[in-house]
């Protein structure tokens, strides 16, 4: 996040934009867009069996023989060191193994932490880890307690003894703005950007409006907790993970402890949740240092309370949004600037400036973010960072002008929709989202609403109707590495180490290889979750999906071109090139001439061969530079609100999506509905309560945290544009962290339409309505 990275950035988009599209890898649309096969039919999951009838393994539940059980202990003070510390009772209880603290850890070095510029780091932390008598944030891990049993490791460490001497702490977001710090880069964006006089034209025009969006922390909650299962053997480490990363970490491990990387296994087909949060955090590094001095298996499971403390979330934000416009609703000043938590040693900045600038057309553009320096856990990408909370502030705002100007919230967009990036002038590779509003304010009945907030009403309960725009940008990781292996008798497997956390990776991806294969998709065999496969980038950003299919796609045409090296000159298709072949109906067939063709099993029976396999890697996903790429929603709400308590009730919510090709509409509608369904918990119930006097997080648990109930659900619609991306593998956009964006901001401007009242701090309580 530097000024040279800035520059880097700046150079290569300005000579991709003087390069002719066929020039670049994938410059030319893929060949399976629009083709019917697999890809696009509604697929049950492939691991659904397993999972319903318990059969499939998640890293808490792999046995090992001589396992033992791992507890923590967490600081209580925010900033400080340890002044007194005695293990000796806890070393005598029952059946304990080891109590690690900093004077018998190991000395590790720093994690690589995630970066742009280092896509193979997967630190979230820049901290040391048990190296020290140094406390630097409330919930720090400060010990760790092994015993034969969870109860056993659970008591002793309640009798380890440590006094603490406090020092003073950075706990306060107001106090911190005075200090905040203004990053060169957001991100691959340049962080402050003006063009032409933003403060002139709110001054000038007739129209405008100019408020401060308040959004607080949330925290993780995955159905399943963080969780490792580890074992050594000499120099070999396993390690059975819950990670979205399950490569990166394989790495990141190799390097800590100074081992080779061969000698690093990490498994993880199954992850009951991730959402940002399952990446590496300080409870993989104890657990496996503790298992090297104990020699003995480790298991280790962060009960809630730690997930919350130790565990990163999103910080909270205050955001300022102005917008202006000019009597025919064109904006002519468009201002987004504001302040969130990022420590000096932690990674993420939630980037919630940056959705806001492809959003609309206008005059002048004002964008910026500041960071405050806090003592408290890192934070870390969670659920559409920067977008979702972002859009927020963004469509909050255009719902407040449109109403000024007595303008349709969805006409005011409609007139203000660019025909290319506001800022950058590059061409979008493909934009339907006024599509995807029209769709959907049909679908919802949108002509119902009453322009006038509080005209609707059910005797004590007022009804109003909202809409936002979401959206996410397209990201395809580099680096992503498959291996095809094709036998004879036409059945194929390929393997990556790509990780699936509920979305149905190996399903979409097994779809799309029997098409790219040409094979039926009961003879493709998807192999995924570890880290002795060929690498996948991790699961994060919307990206994997295309990630993964890009290097399909890179691994089918090397295969191509080893069955025409195998097929010999008596073959049919004998002096043909890869690019002149398809792979079809479990044969090599010329583009030119279909009547060309030879099977796969014909070809390796001629080479006296059973079996074929290649491995190969994507191309550079340049198209990310050259052309705007974003997954769009138009999000629809109908809420009620009580006159009496303030209580919302959300009844409807549509989205319509424009997100490229849906691979699979099954799943991926599983997908939009459980981000709309985040969403809806960020508008009305999320929020970490953060005591400012202790450092400490108040609302670390599942009864205090709230998160939405199935009572709390509505009815969930969701409709799609399906405009294929030219420029993207399969013509596909990622859909993961989409859905979340633009909900809350829905919901916001649906309980103004009802009550009139416009509430600009998240959660929308009902003491705020009343």
């Amino acid at each position: 996040m530097s000024r040279v990275q800035n520059a880097v950035i700046g150079s290569v988009k300005t000579v991709l934009g003087w390069m002719p599209e066929r020039w670049l890898p994938g410059g030319t649309p893929d060949p399976l867009i629009g083709r019917h096969g697999e890809v696009g039919r509604q697929a049950s999951r492939l691991d659904g069996p397993q999972k319903v009838q318990g059969k499939a393994r998640f890293s808490a539940e792999v046995a090992m023989e001589g396992m033992c059980y791992a507890a923590l202990i967490n600081s209580p003070i925010t900033r400080g060191r340890i002044a007194r510390l005695d293990t000796a009772a806890a070393e005598a209880a029952p059946g304990v193994v080891l109590v690690l603290t900093h004077r018998n850890m190991p000395r590790l070095e720093i994690v690589p932490v995630m970066s742009i510029t280092n896509m193979g780091a997967v630190g979230n932390s820049a901290l040391p880890i048990l190296q020290d008598d140094q406390i630097r944030y409330n919930g720090q891990v400060i010990a760790l307690v092994l015993a034969e049993t969870q109860e056993q490791a659970d008591h002793a460490a309640t009798l380890v003894g440590i006094g603490y001497e406090e020092a003073p702490a950075r706990t306060r977001f107001e106090e911190a703005k005075s200090s905040a710090r203004s990053l060169a880069s957001i991100m691959v964006e340049k962080n402050q950007v003006s063009v032409g006089d933003a403060p002139r034209e709110l001054q000038q025009a007739p129209y405008s409006v100019d408020n401060i969006y308040r959004t607080p922390g949330h925290n993780h909650a995955a159905i399943e907790l963080h969780a490792v299962t580890t074992a050594w053997d000499g120099d070999a480490l396993t390690l059975h993970d819950s990670t979205q990363a399950i490569a990166p970490t394989a790495n990141a491990l190799a390097k800590l402890f100074g081992v080779k990387r061969e000698g690093v296994r990490v498994l993880s087909p199954f992850v009951g949740g991730g959402f940002g949060g399952k990446a590496f955090w300080d409870h993989q590094v104890v657990a496996i240092a503790a298992a090297r001095i104990a020699a003995r298996p480790v298991r280790l499971m962060l009960s809630r309370e730690a997930v919350y403390r130790m565990i990163g979330g999103r910080t909270p934000t205050e955001q300022r949004v102005a917008l202006a416009a000019d009597h025919e609703g064109k904006f002519t000043a468009v201002v987004h600037t504001g302040y969130s938590v990022m420590p000096t040693y932690a990674v993420c900045p939630e980037q919630y400036s940056l959705g806001s600038r492809a959003a609309y057309r206008s005059k002048t553009y004002q964008f910026g973010q500041r960071h405050l320096d806090l003592d408290v856990v890192p934070n870390t990408y969670m659920r559409g960072p920067g977008e979702s909370v972002g859009s927020f502030a963004m469509e909050s705002a255009v719902d407040e002008l449109a109403h000024q100007m007595a303008i349709d919230p969805i006409e005011l967009r409609r007139r203000n929709e660019p025909d290319k990036h506001p800022l950058s002038g590059t061409a979008f590779s493909q934009r339907g989202v006024l599509e995807a509003y029209r769709m959907g304010a049909e679908r919802f009945g949108w002509d119902q609403r009453s322009a006038q907030p509080g005209t609707r009403r059910d005797g004590e309960w007022l009804t109003g109707m909202g809409c936002a725009t979401g959206s996410f940008p397209y990201v395809r990781m580099p680096a992503g590495a498959v291996r095809i292996h094709l036998t004879k008798g036409g059945q194929a497997t390929v393997s990556c180490s790509a990780q699936d956390m509920g979305m149905g990776t190996s399903t979409v991806q097994s779809q799309h290889a029997a098409d790219r294969l040409g094979l039926p998709l009961d003879a493709i065999t998807f192999e995924m979750g570890d880290s002795d496969l060929p690498p996948a980038p991790m699961a994060g950003g919307s990206a994997q999906t295309v990630s993964i299919a890009a290097a399909i796609a890179a691994a089918a045409d090397k295969l191509a071109g080893e069955l025409l090296r195998l097929a010999g000159n008596a073959s049919p298709v004998a002096g043909l090139r890869a690019g002149e072949v398809r792979l079809v109906d479990g044969s090599l067939v010329s583009l030119e001439n279909p009547s060309r063709r030879d099977s796969f099993h014909a070809i390796l029976s001629r080479a006296g061969r059973e079996a074929v396999a290649v491995t190969a890697s994507a191309s550079a996903p340049l198209e990310m530079l050259k052309f705007a790429m974003q997954s769009m929603s138009a999000i629809f709400c109908e809420a009620r609100v009580s006159e009496v308590t303030g209580e919302v009730r959300v009844t409807r919510l549509l989205g319509s999506f424009d997100c490229g090709t849906i691979l699979n509409p099954k799943t991926a509608a599983s997908q939009f509905r459980g981000g709309m369904i985040m969403g809806l918990g960020m508008a009305l119930t999320e929020e970490t309560l953060f005591d400012e006097r202790s450092g400490r997080i108040m609302n670390a648990n599942l009864a205090d945290y709230h998160i939405p109930a199935h009572l709390d659900v509505p009815e969930i619609d969701v409709i799609w544009t399906g405009i294929p991306d030219p420029r993207s593998p399969l013509g596909a956009r990622g859909i993961g962290e989409v859905g979340i964006t633009g909900v809350a901001a829905a919901i916001a401007n649906a309980v103004f339409n009802a009550t009139g009242k416009r509430v600009r701090d998240l959660p929308l309580t009902l003491d705020k309505l009343l």
